[in-house]
This record gives C-alpha cells, sequence and structure tokens, in this order.
C-alpha cells in the first residue's frame, strides 16, 4: 500500500513538472537603432532609403493608422519606379481613391535591410505642405507586423527587435487590442457620461482624439451647452472641416487625462467603423509615453515618459496656414474665428511672427499654439507689409 501511495505522489511530482515546460519562441533581439524627429502634435519622421538608390534619405511618417506601406506620386517618380494601376482603394477621413503600386522594393534604414513590400502610390503633396517637409511615404502595417518596435519619445530613438520572447519593463501598461491590420484598443472617455470603447490606434494623426459625430450625439457624451469651435483638419483625401471642444478626461489602463481636447468630424466614409469603434486616440496622447510596438505578439506596451504631464493644445485660431513653395501662407480662415477678427485675408503670406523672421513652418504653428498669446504677425499682401494682431483664442474659457 505504501508503495503505491508513493508511486502516485511521485507521479503527481513529475506531472506537475511537466507542466511548467513549454516552447517557446526564440529571444528578440535587437536589430538596429534609429533616430526620428517630431512634427506638429507629435508626428513621428524616419529617414529610410528605398533599394540601393545613393540619394539623400526619404521621410516616412511612422503611422499605426495606415494598413500598408506606401510612397508619394512624385517620390515614385523621381526614382524611376514602375507602377501598377489596380482596382483597390484605401480610405481616410476625408475620402476615398483608388492607388496604383510599385512592387518589389525594400527599405534600408542603418543596420537594416527590410525585405520587398509592395507600395501603394499616393499624392502627399498635401501634407508636405502642412508639416513643411517633403513627405515621401508612410510607414504603416506591412513594416510594423515583421518586428517589435520600441519608441522612446524622450532621447527620440526606436530600437527595432527581431520577432520573439520579450520581457516589457515595469511600470506601465500592457494592452492586448483586437488586431485587423490596426491596433483597436479599449480607451475611456468621459464628460457628461463615461464611455469605454475601441479607438484606433494612430500615431500618424497629430492629436489627442477624433471622435466620431455619431458617437458624440447618440451617446450623450458632451455636456449640455458645451462649446464647441469650427476647424479644420487635414488627411487622406483633403481637408476636413470638424468641431473641437474639450472633455473632462480620457483613460487608459490605470493612467488617466484631465480637460482633454478632442476632435469631433462627420465620418462619411466610414473609417471608424461605428458603433464597433468610436473614433481615432493620435500621437498628442501617445507620444506622452514610451511605446512599444509588438505586432507579432498582438500587444502595445505604454509607460509614461518625461511629456506624460507635458500642457494639452487648447489653442485656437481658425487659420489654414501651409508651406507653398517657399512661403507660408494662409490658405483657410473659419468666418467668425479668431483668425477671421483679426483680419487675415486668404493669400496672405506670413513673413514674421513675434520677431521670429525663419519662415519656418513648424515654429510658425507652435508660436500660434500658445493658447491665450496675442501675437504680432508680419504679413504681406499683395506685396505691401502690414501687421496683424492675432489672439490666440484658449478654448478651456
Amino acid at each position: 500500500m505504501k508503495k503505491i501511495v508513493l508511486f502516485f505522489v511521485l507521479l503527481t511530482c513529475i506531472t506537475q513538472v511537466q507542466a511548467q515546460e513549454e516552447f517557446v519562441s526564440p529571444q528578440a533581439k535587437l536589430i538596429t537603432k534609429i533616430p526620428f524627429i517630431q512634427l506638429t502634435g507629435g508626428i513621428i519622421i524616419v529617414r529610410a532609403c528605398i533599394d540601393t538608390l545613393k540619394k539623400d534619405s526619404l521621410n516616412f511618417v511612422l503611422d499605426t493608422g495606415s494598413g500598408g506601406i506606401s510612397l508619394d506620386s512624385t517620390t515614385v517618380e523621381d526614382c524611376g519606379f514602375k507602377t501598377a494601376l489596380t482596382d483597390k482603394t484605401i480610405r481616410g477621413i476625408a475620402g476615398m481613391k483608388k492607388v496604383g503600386f510599385t512592387y518589389g522594393h525594400y527599405l534600408n534604414f542603418p543596420g537594416l535591410t527590410t525585405d520587398t513590400f509592395s507600395f501603394h502610390i499616393n499624392d502627399y503633396d498635401l501634407l508636405t505642405s502642412v508639416y513643411g517637409i517633403k513627405i515621401d511615404g508612410i510607414i504603416g502595417f506591412s513594416f510594423l507586423r515583421r518586428y517589435i518596435l520600441k519608441i522612446d519619445y524622450d532621447k527620440q530613438i526606436i530600437d527595432i527587435l527581431s520577432p520573439g520572447t520579450f520581457k516589457y519593463p515595469r511600470g506601465g501598461y500592457l494592452m492586448k487590442p483586437s488586431f485587423s491590420t490596426l491596433p483597436l484598443p479599449v480607451f475611456e472617455i468621459e464628460d457628461a457620461s463615461s464611455f469605454v470603447n475601441r479607438f484606433i490606434f494612430d500615431t500618424g494623426a497629430g492629436l489627442c482624439f477624433l471622435l466620431s459625430k455619431d458617437f458624440v450625439e447618440d451617446s450623450l457624451l458632451l455636456k449640455r451647452k458645451k462649446k464647441v469651435y469650427t476647424t479644420q483638419a487635414e488627411g487622406l483625401g483633403g481637408k476636413k472641416t470638424m468641431e473641437i471642444t474639450v472633455v473632462k478626461s480620457a483613460s487608459v489602463g490605470p493612467f488617466k487625462f484631465r480637460k482633454v481636447p478632442v476632435y469631433i468630424f462627420q465620418d462619411d466614409y466610414n473609417v471608424t467603423a461605428y458603433p464597433q469603434m468610436v473614433g481615432i486616440i493620435g500621437n498628442d496622447i501617445l507620444r506622452r509615453f514610451n511605446v512599444i510596438l509588438n505586432y507579432p505578439d498582438q500587444t502595445i506596451f505604454l509607460r509614461p515618459n518625461g511629456k506624460f504631464a507635458d500642457p494639452f493644445d487648447y489653442s485656437y485660431t481658425g487659420l489654414g496656414i501651409y508651406l507653398v513653395g517657399d512661403e507660408v501662407a494662409i490658405i483657410d480662415i473659419v468666418k467668425g474665428s479668431p483668425g477671421d477678427v483679426a483680419g487675415f485675408k486668404t493669400g496672405d503670406i506670413i513673413k514674421a511672427i513675434d520677431n521670429n523672421f525663419t519662415k519656418n513652418i513648424q515654429l510658425f504653428k507652435a508660436a500660434m499654439q500658445i493658447a491665450g498669446a496675442k501675437l504680432k504677425v508680419l504679413i504681406f499682401r499683395d506685396g505691401t507689409p502690414q501687421i496683424l494682431t492675432l489672439d490666440v483664442k484658449n478654448i478651456l474659457h
């Protein structure tokens, strides 16, 4: 009897040991580190070469809101790449369009040469004009699904690792979002009421949140008589009229932000597929974390960084400024906005803001994002200089 009992004790111990055995993927390994710069709203720009071309590196937006990988049409032409017409359609907040492709090209980063991609071709002249630097393409899902990316916004460095077993650091929050070609994590947003729903995780959006107007109206999210302002944003397909306001709070896991600016748009092209999703979370929130994108494991890790407590952009001018040639021009003006009241006209050329004569559109935009500021703006209108005073509205008040 003792022998039988002993046998079952040993069998139990062996079973417990065996239960601790499992097959694991190889350890993820660092492939390379690449620097990046940030533009308005935290947009990430990385530089890479295409194939073996020895021309200067190209500028790519790192965009988790893109389901593929793409090149600008003029860049394709300059490189002499062959193109193919297709029936495939891409969709964005401002439109839908059929796109061609150029096949069999690869990216070269310092320390990394990728396998080949099928790049779809789009016209990024508007983005180039908005940001003031040539946008040659967008890096999205087709690239991201092949690697683990550690984005350090403090140091402006991206570590690219091979897929595999990966140990996350302490002090953060691990998300397991739904995945199609886009990650769809859950966030909570609160104003008159609190709602938990899925958002598109979009590092290519230079804002905090973009909400479907259908969701806002169906949910009665906003407090009664909430002040909203008419504005404009740019996206795939062109420009889009929107509204901007502030909600009480937004949260993900243990992290909470208060008084968060949100854009509200009429989702004519069903980008959010409401009610399955209710909007987009953009890089003006995401840049406040150091982020690990682990598409192979379908996980995303957020850890607060040195920008976590940065103030939000509560400014409102109603002006759409763009780089046209080598001049910064006023192209769009919202009627009744601070820019309209200040006397700006379409076609005005901005030569300086508060003695800043750089003609750097990023610096001019940064000046206009100081909520409550009173700016002296030197413009040329029909070749004649004028100084206008712009009172930048604070949408908190």
